[in-house]
């Protein structure tokens, strides 16, 4: 039995974002093989600079393809826009066979016909107004100057049967179809045609892709089947969801790749996060891609729409912060918050952000408050505690300081005993002082890691503004 072999197809007119990337790595989960082809055949819209990014975006994701492109160069066996001749071969082998023919339609002509369908209550398609032209008609028309598109002259009462591999058994009437294009008037391969061709003679054996494709599966059995060529399973995912309902997009939280990545987010958060997006895991915890891979099935991708919540992948960024090494999550550091921690408390600064931080930007904040004299930014609810501890309290926090010196419990107990203070009435107004917050690293911490002249400064402006 030969090996799975998936695929992931994207168009390089943009930036990927979720969705892509989920059918992206729901593809190699489930292949024992990954390509990567790029689509290209869109000339307007395709760029080599977003095919730079996707490589990257991949790569940073760690879905490393076995075949595909290395870089943006575009090459014959991998990108579309360099297929051409492969596929003039297949557009002739329809022609001789009759089952393609050219069509010479203006848009205006066909855009009439939609709309004269539409007003009688039916679905648009195409009425085969060129299907039986004749020599003079067609060298008539391409006398008027008109460039003709080829379509694909669908069999008429026949139904395409197949089995998807999330959706189950699947029925189309070939009239429901009609006829329809696969080289566009430029000569360019339209993507039913070029993207059918390609699976097949690339040996991709199961095509997993989102929902929106699935009407175009049956055109392009039939395409294949006309042309004798090998047919892969298919599977088509649930659309993602934003969390007002919608589909995900830039209005309701979907962003690119990149930009998640410039925000912070590990990939291995990203990947734990989109393998549940439609696809359900026994096992909760963090996993990487191997494990991923080895506990992947087909039979738990479900048929209703996946609903991409924030939480759900801060969960995982809290998750895999915890997990990496303290190598990566030093790298993961900004520059200058490196810079910031003095060497010596660098182990217990990075435990700091383990527990308290989800981006770099947080990491950066809780580094200035822990190792500088930078003013604090007092939230309302620790300034409202300090103003009800009052300035004894805060005299009192002082002199237990000096008394208990490094001593955390002493300090702590000098406290207590001095004011009467417990619970919220303890710990907030310290909190307030030491950091500004009213969350954070634990007070036992945040004693030891602050240096004594700074946590004193800190207690003695309080004495100050709690009046």
């Amino acid at each position: 039995m030969s090996p799975t072999k998936t695929r992931f197809a994207p168009s390089p007119t943009g930036l990927i974002h979720i969705g892509n990337a989920r059918t992206a790595l729901f593809s190699a989960l489930a292949g024992e093989s990954f390509l990567l082809r790029i689509e290209d055949t869109d000339a307007e819209r395709s760029r080599r600079e977003f095919v730079d990014e996707l490589l990257g975006d991949l790569r940073w994701l760690g879905l490393e393809w076995e075949e595909g492109p290395k870089t943006s160069e575009p090459s014959e066996t991998w990108y579309q826009s360099q297929r051409g001749t492969i596929y003039e071969h297949y557009y002739n082998q329809l022609i001789e066979q009759g089952h393609a023919y050219p069509c010479y339609c203006t848009a205006t002509e066909l855009e009439v016909s939609r709309k004269v369908q539409l007003s009688a209550g039916k679905p648009p398609r195409y009425g085969g107004r060129c299907a039986h032209l004749s020599g003079e008609e067609a060298r008539q028309r391409q006398e008027e100057g008109r460039e003709p598109t080829l379509r694909f002259r669908v069999p008429k009462g026949e139904f395409v049967t197949f089995d998807d591999g999330v959706r189950g058994a699947q029925k189309f009437l070939s009239d429901d179809i009609g006829d329809f294009i696969i080289r566009r008037a430029d000569g360019s391969a339209a993507f039913f045609f070029c993207n059918a061709i390609d699976d097949a003679l690339m040996g991709v054996t199961h095509v997993v892709r989102g929902e929106d494709h699935l009407a175009n599966t049956p055109r392009q059995i039939m395409l294949l089947k006309a042309l004798g060529l090998p047919l892969p399973s298919y599977a088509h995912t649930a659309l993602i969801l934003g969390d007002d309902g919608a589909p995900l997009s830039k209005r309701n939280g979907s962003r690119s790749i990149n930009q998640l990545r410039e925000e912070g987010y590990f990939p291995l958060a990203l990947l734990n996060m989109m393998a549940r997006l439609g696809h359900h895991y026994e096992c909760e915890d963090l996993m990487g891609l191997a494990e991923l891979k080895s506990r992947f099935s087909m039979t738990h991708l479900g048929r209703s729409p996946a609903r991409f919540d924030p939480t759900h992948l801060h969960h995982w960024q809290s998750l895999a912060i915890r997990a990496v090494s303290d190598h990566e999550l030093n790298a993961w550091l900004r520059p200058e918050t490196g810079a910031i921690v003095p060497e010596f408390q660098q182990s217990i600064f990075l435990d700091v952000v383990r527990s308290n931080c989800l981006f770099p930007d947080e990491a950066d904040r809780w580094a200035r408050i822990l190792f500088t004299d930078e003013p604090l930014h007092i939230e309302e609810a620790s300034a409202q505690a300090a103003e009800q501890a009052g300035e004894s309290f805060f005299l009192a926090a002082i002199d237990a300081a000096n008394t208990a010196g490094t001593d955390f419990d002493g300090f702590l107990t000098t406290l207590k005993t001095g004011t009467g203070a417990k619970g919220k009435g303890l710990f907030m107004p310290l909190r307030a002082a030491f950091t500004g917050r009213h969350d954070g690293p634990e007070l036992g911490l945040l004693y030891r890691v602050i240096e004594p002249h700074r946590l004193h400064r800190r207690l003695a402006e309080f004495t100050y503004t709690s009046n």
